[in-house]
Protein backbone atom coordinates (compact mmCIF):
# COMPACT_ATOMS: atom_id res chain seq x y z
CA UNK A 1 0.00 0.00 0.00
CA UNK A 2 1.34 3.42 -0.93
CA UNK A 3 1.76 5.80 2.03
CA UNK A 4 -0.38 8.92 2.01
CA UNK A 5 1.15 12.29 1.21
CA UNK A 6 0.79 13.25 4.86
CA UNK A 7 2.64 10.11 5.98
CA UNK A 8 5.46 10.78 3.54
CA UNK A 9 5.77 14.40 4.61
CA UNK A 10 5.81 13.45 8.28
CA UNK A 11 8.55 10.88 7.66
CA UNK A 12 10.67 13.50 5.89
CA UNK A 13 10.23 15.98 8.72
CA UNK A 14 11.16 13.38 11.31
CA UNK A 15 14.41 12.64 9.48
CA UNK A 16 15.39 16.14 8.36
CA UNK A 17 13.58 18.45 10.73
CA UNK A 18 10.64 20.67 9.77
CA UNK A 19 12.65 23.75 8.77
CA UNK A 20 15.14 21.91 6.56
CA UNK A 21 12.45 19.78 4.95
CA UNK A 22 10.46 22.87 4.04
CA UNK A 23 13.53 24.14 2.17
CA UNK A 24 13.84 20.83 0.33
CA UNK A 25 10.12 20.65 -0.45
CA UNK A 26 10.01 24.16 -1.92
CA UNK A 27 13.08 23.67 -4.12
CA UNK A 28 13.15 23.11 -7.87
CA UNK A 29 16.21 21.27 -9.16
CA UNK A 30 17.04 20.52 -12.80
CA UNK A 31 18.99 17.40 -13.73
CA UNK A 32 20.53 17.81 -17.18
CA UNK A 33 21.39 14.37 -18.50
CA UNK A 34 19.91 11.16 -17.07
CA UNK A 35 22.77 8.73 -17.56
CA UNK A 36 25.11 7.31 -14.93
CA UNK A 37 25.34 10.59 -13.05
CA UNK A 38 21.92 12.11 -13.61
CA UNK A 39 19.83 9.02 -12.91
CA UNK A 40 21.51 8.59 -9.52
CA UNK A 41 21.37 12.31 -8.72
CA UNK A 42 17.64 12.32 -9.43
CA UNK A 43 17.03 9.30 -7.22
CA UNK A 44 18.98 10.76 -4.30
CA UNK A 45 17.11 14.06 -4.53
CA UNK A 46 13.74 12.32 -4.76
CA UNK A 47 14.58 10.31 -1.64
CA UNK A 48 15.48 13.55 0.14
CA UNK A 49 12.05 15.04 -0.57
CA UNK A 50 12.96 17.70 -3.09
CA UNK A 51 9.74 19.35 -4.22
CA UNK A 52 10.21 19.38 -7.98
CA UNK A 53 12.69 17.83 -10.38
CA UNK A 54 13.11 18.98 -13.98
CA UNK A 55 14.44 15.98 -15.93
CA UNK A 56 16.11 16.62 -19.27
CA UNK A 57 17.52 14.05 -21.71
CA UNK A 58 16.97 13.12 -25.35
CA UNK A 59 18.32 9.55 -25.18
CA UNK A 60 16.67 6.15 -24.80
CA UNK A 61 17.51 3.34 -22.38
CA UNK A 62 19.89 0.83 -23.95
CA UNK A 63 21.14 -2.50 -22.64
CA UNK A 64 24.62 -0.94 -22.46
CA UNK A 65 23.30 1.53 -19.87
CA UNK A 66 22.22 -1.05 -17.33
CA UNK A 67 25.62 -1.61 -15.74
CA UNK A 68 25.80 1.87 -14.24
CA UNK A 69 22.53 3.76 -14.74
CA UNK A 70 19.38 3.72 -12.62
CA UNK A 71 17.22 1.78 -15.07
CA UNK A 72 15.77 -1.71 -15.33
CA UNK A 73 16.12 -4.32 -18.06
CA UNK A 74 12.36 -4.03 -18.63
CA UNK A 75 12.82 -0.35 -19.54
CA UNK A 76 15.19 -0.87 -22.47
CA UNK A 77 13.83 1.10 -25.43
CA UNK A 78 11.97 3.68 -23.35
CA UNK A 79 13.02 7.30 -23.31
CA UNK A 80 15.20 8.00 -20.29
CA UNK A 81 12.88 10.78 -19.18
CA UNK A 82 9.88 8.43 -19.15
CA UNK A 83 11.78 5.60 -17.47
CA UNK A 84 13.31 7.90 -14.86
CA UNK A 85 9.96 9.46 -14.05
CA UNK A 86 8.47 5.98 -13.60
CA UNK A 87 11.23 4.94 -11.22
CA UNK A 88 11.07 8.14 -9.19
CA UNK A 89 7.30 7.88 -8.76
CA UNK A 90 7.79 4.42 -7.24
CA UNK A 91 10.18 5.96 -4.70
CA UNK A 92 8.43 9.30 -4.11
CA UNK A 93 4.84 9.11 -5.41
CA UNK A 94 4.06 12.76 -4.66
CA UNK A 95 7.18 14.18 -6.28
CA UNK A 96 6.44 16.91 -8.83
CA UNK A 97 8.28 16.19 -12.07
CA UNK A 98 8.67 18.05 -15.34
CA UNK A 99 10.22 16.07 -18.19
CA UNK A 100 11.78 17.26 -21.42
CA UNK A 101 12.76 14.60 -23.95
CA UNK A 102 15.01 17.00 -25.86
CA UNK A 103 18.69 17.81 -26.31
CA UNK A 104 19.58 20.86 -24.26
CA UNK A 105 21.35 23.53 -26.33
CA UNK A 106 22.41 27.16 -26.07
CA UNK A 107 19.16 28.09 -27.75
CA UNK A 108 16.76 26.31 -25.39
CA UNK A 109 18.71 26.09 -22.10
CA UNK A 110 17.40 29.29 -20.52
CA UNK A 111 13.78 28.39 -21.27
CA UNK A 112 14.14 24.81 -19.99
CA UNK A 113 15.94 25.86 -16.82
CA UNK A 114 14.04 29.05 -16.03
CA UNK A 115 12.21 27.65 -12.99
CA UNK A 116 15.17 25.80 -11.46
CA UNK A 117 16.88 27.06 -8.32
CA UNK A 118 19.81 24.69 -8.79
CA UNK A 119 21.04 23.05 -11.99
CA UNK A 120 22.92 19.74 -12.04
CA UNK A 121 25.16 19.15 -15.05
CA UNK A 122 25.31 15.39 -15.68
CA UNK A 123 26.45 15.06 -19.28
CA UNK A 124 28.98 12.55 -20.55
CA UNK A 125 30.68 14.66 -23.19
CA UNK A 126 32.98 17.63 -22.75
CA UNK A 127 31.29 19.84 -25.33
CA UNK A 128 27.87 19.66 -23.66
CA UNK A 129 29.44 20.21 -20.22
CA UNK A 130 31.23 23.33 -21.43
CA UNK A 131 28.12 24.65 -23.17
CA UNK A 132 25.88 24.34 -20.11
CA UNK A 133 28.51 25.75 -17.77
CA UNK A 134 28.97 28.76 -20.03
CA UNK A 135 25.23 29.40 -20.39
CA UNK A 136 24.49 29.16 -16.67
CA UNK A 137 27.50 31.09 -15.39
CA UNK A 138 27.23 33.83 -18.00
CA UNK A 139 23.49 34.18 -18.59
CA UNK A 140 21.80 32.73 -15.50
CA UNK A 141 23.95 34.11 -12.72
CA UNK A 142 21.20 33.97 -10.10
CA UNK A 143 21.18 30.15 -10.26
CA UNK A 144 23.52 27.57 -8.75
CA UNK A 145 25.36 25.09 -10.94
CA UNK A 146 26.62 21.74 -9.66
CA UNK A 147 28.79 20.10 -12.32
CA UNK A 148 30.98 17.00 -12.61
CA UNK A 149 34.46 16.27 -13.93
CA UNK A 150 36.28 12.96 -13.55
CA UNK A 151 34.71 9.71 -12.36
CA UNK A 152 36.09 7.16 -14.82
CA UNK A 153 38.20 4.09 -14.17
CA UNK A 154 39.06 2.06 -11.09
CA UNK A 155 40.80 4.78 -9.11
CA UNK A 156 40.05 5.28 -5.44
CA UNK A 157 36.60 6.61 -4.66
CA UNK A 158 38.31 8.83 -2.09
CA UNK A 159 39.82 10.88 -4.93
CA UNK A 160 36.36 12.19 -5.78
CA UNK A 161 35.56 15.43 -3.98
CA UNK A 162 33.37 18.51 -4.11
CA UNK A 163 35.05 21.84 -4.71
CA UNK A 164 33.44 25.27 -4.54
CA UNK A 165 34.71 27.15 -7.60
CA UNK A 166 32.71 30.38 -7.20
CA UNK A 167 29.85 31.49 -5.00
CA UNK A 168 27.30 29.63 -7.16
CA UNK A 169 29.42 27.03 -8.96
CA UNK A 170 30.42 23.65 -7.49
CA UNK A 171 32.47 20.94 -9.20
CA UNK A 172 32.40 17.27 -8.19
CA UNK A 173 34.79 14.49 -9.26
CA UNK A 174 38.53 13.79 -9.32
CA UNK A 175 38.90 16.41 -12.11
CA UNK A 176 41.41 14.26 -14.00
CA UNK A 177 40.11 10.85 -15.12
CA UNK A 178 38.58 10.56 -18.59
CA UNK A 179 36.72 7.66 -20.15
CA UNK A 180 38.88 7.66 -23.29
CA UNK A 181 41.98 7.15 -21.13
CA UNK A 182 40.55 4.86 -18.45
CA UNK A 183 38.41 2.82 -20.87
CA UNK A 184 35.73 2.20 -18.26
CA UNK A 185 32.90 3.63 -16.24
CA UNK A 186 31.80 1.53 -13.28
CA UNK A 187 28.63 2.06 -11.31
CA UNK A 188 30.32 2.32 -7.93
CA UNK A 189 32.61 5.22 -8.84
CA UNK A 190 30.03 7.03 -10.96
CA UNK A 191 27.54 6.74 -8.10
CA UNK A 192 30.05 8.28 -5.69
CA UNK A 193 30.34 11.33 -7.93
CA UNK A 194 26.56 11.51 -8.35
CA UNK A 195 26.17 11.35 -4.57
CA UNK A 196 28.59 14.27 -4.23
CA UNK A 197 26.48 16.29 -6.64
CA UNK A 198 23.20 15.45 -4.92
CA UNK A 199 24.69 16.21 -1.50
CA UNK A 200 26.03 19.53 -2.77
CA UNK A 201 22.48 20.41 -3.81
CA UNK A 202 21.15 19.57 -0.34
CA UNK A 203 23.92 21.55 1.38
CA UNK A 204 23.19 24.59 -0.79
CA UNK A 205 19.52 24.40 0.14
CA UNK A 206 20.45 23.98 3.80
CA UNK A 207 22.61 27.09 3.63
CA UNK A 208 25.84 25.24 4.35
Amino acid sequence: MIPTREEMEQAFKMRHGKELQEKFSSAVVAVCGLGGLGSHIAEALARAGIGKLILIDFDYVDVSNLHRQQYKATQVGKSKTEAMEENLKEIAPYLNTEVHNVKITRDNAKELLEEADIICEAFDDAESKAMLTDVVLCSMREKYLVAASGMAGMGSANDIRTRKITERFYLCGDETSEVKEQHSLVASRVMVCAAHQAHAVLRILAGK
